[in-house]
């Protein structure tokens, strides 16, 4: 389940950013959090396959809740390095403009 839910959102940034007309977002550092998080997941998943053989593959519904809830936590966690990233790079200048006014 943590495998299927990096790959999925390394997938997604990963057409925003080949379809971007600029790299003002930085989608490329999202891009590459996302897939380095799901080469470390097949990683796991291989290693665990070989532990496990076919019993791999029917998880308890317990097992898979809590990998969805880790998926979920290293997508959040991915996000929020990406968005303190943009926020001390400031590539628009608007956090600059901000504190300018203040």
């Amino acid at each position: 389940m943590t495998l299927l839910i990096t790959v999925f959102a390394a997938v997604t940034v990963s057409i925003l950013w080949y379809n971007r007309k600029n790299d003002e977002m930085q989608l490329g550092t999202l891009m590459f959090l996302f897939w380095g998080a799901s080469i470390m997941w097949l990683v796991d998943a291989l290693f665990e396959y070989a532990e496990l053989g076919a019993e791999y593959f029917a998880p308890e519904a317990a097992d898979m809740l809590n990998d969805m809830f880790l998926g979920l936590s290293v997508v959040a966690l991915a996000l929020v390095i990406w968005l303190v990233k943009l926020l001390f790079t400031d590539p628009k200048g608007t956090v600059r403009m901000a504190l300018k006014k203040q």
